[in-house]
């Protein structure tokens, strides 16, 4: 029996369209080239993500992109499952983060003006061949820290990450990203930022 419960876009309306690519075998070695290019996807993914170059950072997703987090909740070792079923912070296609985005750049988001100052710790990234040709699938940790104003606490956030990369025309794109936060009620402000 194991405490890993892996999220499947199955449990999404809107991941019904999303790639179900699997990891095959044991992870790449660091050396492996597309370990080494995925990691530093990731790498420069966090720096658009802390300077908060969104309309950048989706220009790096696929058309049929699921972003999921899920609800945690805390179940017995038993139960099978660590996710309230159908319920999620985050459920995006392209088309409901490009809406966020947008919101985001209307001057009425009063949840990130003044906006936030962030940094995404990026760590652990393991790399994996998938069963889908063009396709490979990396995990890492995330630890995002957010400093709002002058008067409230900063707040951590911790995540681990399971993302599929698709290469389109000999670049890496990011096709799948199921995030799974490490607390079951999260001590942040909102979550107008992404992970």
């Amino acid at each position: 029996m194991t405490a890993h419960i892996p999220v499947t876009s199955a449990e999404s309306p809107l991941g019904a369209q999303a790639t179900t690519a699997a990891p095959v075998g044991d992870p790449l070695p660091f050396s492996d080239p597309a370990h080494l290019a995925a990691h530093q996807w990731l790498v420069e993914e966090t720096y658009l993500l802390d300077r908060q170059e969104l309309e950048r950072w989706l220009a790096r997703m696929t058309e049929d992109i699921h972003y999921f987090m899920p609800i945690r909740v805390t179940t017995s070792l038993g139960t099978g499952y660590d996710t309230a079923r159908r319920m999620a912070h985050f459920d995006e296609d392209l088309y409901s983060l490009e809406r966020r985005v947008a919101r985001l750049r209307t001057g009425h988001a009063w949840t990130e003006d003044p906006p936030s100052r962030l940094r995404h710790h990026l760590s652990n990234v393991r790399t994996f061949a998938t069963d889908v040709p063009g396709e490979i699938l990396v995990e890492s940790a995330v630890l995002l820290f957010r400093s709002r104003g002058d008067v409230n606490e900063p707040s951590l956030l911790s995540a681990g990450r399971s993302d599929v990369l698709r290469d389109v025309g000999g670049a890496w794109r990011l096709a799948r990203r199921h995030i799974t936060v490490d607390e079951s009620v999260l001590r942040t402000q909102n979550l107008a930022v992404f992970l």
